[in-house]
């Protein structure tokens, strides 16, 4: 018989009551180490009091209206993301999978108005993960999200990661827009360099075609900037941004150009829950924290910390992991020996939790505001996480 809730997630065999900071507590009262932050959702750790005063005193006001009116809290938070960013304008949603209905519908619709409706086709990267709505799953590609799921939109082609000359030959007349993760999450952990990005942006502007970043992972200080892709010190015409902008409230946004939002006029794009006052209460307190030049300056000192722990870890267990990477605190474990579920299974045996990832990885993406003690307890964890495999082999 089917479970009452659809069986699509293999779970751990854990259930968290509450949570503190960088914590998680089990029902059995353990105390877990939270490495994972929900997916890079809980930006700012477990019941942060800052987050619960604006959601308690926003819960008291007002809770939804639609986007029949004008919301305060939905245009205040607007506002900071495009004073902060590249972005003329901005789109609310739930999640980062309507983050990419709305980036393919955007850049379609802007050269249908140009008079050129054949410029359809968007070019992405293999080991992609961009949601798994129809588009999501078409501009990944990979046979593990479309398999069973024909027929696929179409318009999508995929090149090798960070393959920029096979990107250039796919270019076209019909070609709309690249879309690109700066750093790829659900892919292993890949950075994308930066003067790949530069070069991509050069060859959009040369070809006359837009950019959309995915920085539903990345983005929202996990890799030290406000947005991943100020590293490398281009602007992209379409950004997604999800998980860490609610700080474990659903909610998600598109920002855009205005040359690139252009099409996108009354009647073409709607959500009856994205941008509520719940929700954009709660980012717009993300945001208060998470675009502060001092708190960004330490999640990148947090980063070095954490990664030269880490270094260390990877030199002591060779049998079990090959190296570290990443950017800031979206830091991966690549495995060598022994599988990174296994890995993953052992942290939980010692009460630490990490997310697994393709290519053999091991993510770890802790809340920005872990502090110094808690990474060296983290790395304590993990030690004792890779002892235990070591053992077994």
């Amino acid at each position: 018989m089917i479970p009452s809730i659809l069986p699509t997630y293999n779970r751990a065999a854990l259930t968290f009551e509450t949570g503190e900071g960088s914590w998680m507590i089990e029902a059995d009262g353990r105390r877990f180490l939270d490495l994972g932050a929900g997916i890079a959702v809980n930006v700012l750790g477990h019941a942060s009091p800052v987050l619960i005063e604006a959601l308690t005193e926003q819960a008291g006001k007002l809770w939804h209206v639609s986007n029949l009116y004008n919301i305060t809290q939905q245009q205040a938070l607007a506002d900071k993301l495009v004073d902060n960013t590249f972005a003329d304008t901005v789109f609310f949603t739930n999640s980062g999978t309507e983050c990419c209905e709305l980036a393919v519908k955007m850049v379609r619709k802007y050269w249908h108005d140009k008079g050129q409706a054949e410029r359809v086709e968007i070019i992405a990267f293999e080991g992609a993960f961009h949601g798994r709505s129809s588009a999501g799953i078409a501009a990944a590609g990979s046979e593990k999200m479309v398999t069973g799921f024909g027929p696929l939109l179409p318009g999508f082609h995929q090149v090798p990661f960070g393959d920029l000359e096979a990107a250039k030959a796919l270019i076209g007349e019909h070609t709309a827009a690249i879309i690109v993760e700066p750093v790829q999450g659900e892919g292993g952990i890949r950075p994308l360099a930066d003067e790949d990005l530069k070069a991509l942006r050069a060859l959009c502007d040369e070809a006359g075609i837009l950019l959309i970043l995915d920085e539903v992972q990345c983005g929202v200080g996990r890799t030290g900037k406000l947005f991943a892709h100020e590293w490398a010190g281009v602007t992209p015409d379409v950004m997604m941004v999800a998980k860490g902008i609610g700080g474990g409230f659903p909610l998600g946004a598109v920002l855009a150009t205005e040359n690139a939002a252009s099409g996108m006029v009354a009647g073409t794009h709607g959500s009856t829950y994205g941008g509520n006052p719940l929700a954009c209460a709660v980012g717009g307190a993300v945001m208060d924290v998470v675009a502060d030049d001092e708190f960004l300056s330490d999640v990148n000192r947090k980063s070095g910390l954490f990664r030269q722990k880490l270094e260390g870890l990877v030199a002591a267990h060779p049998d079990v992991f090959e190296e570290v990477r990443g950017a800031g605190l979206m830091l991966g474990l690549k495995c060598s020996q022994v599988a990174c579920g296994d890995v993953v299974a052992a942290g939980y045996d010692n009460e630490v939790v990490t997310v697994p990832a393709a290519d053999n990885v091991v993510r770890l993406l802790p809340p920005l505001n872990i502090t110094d003690e808690e990474i060296a307890e983290a790395v304590v964890r993990l030690e004792k996480a890779a002892s235990q495999l070591d053992a077994g082999k």
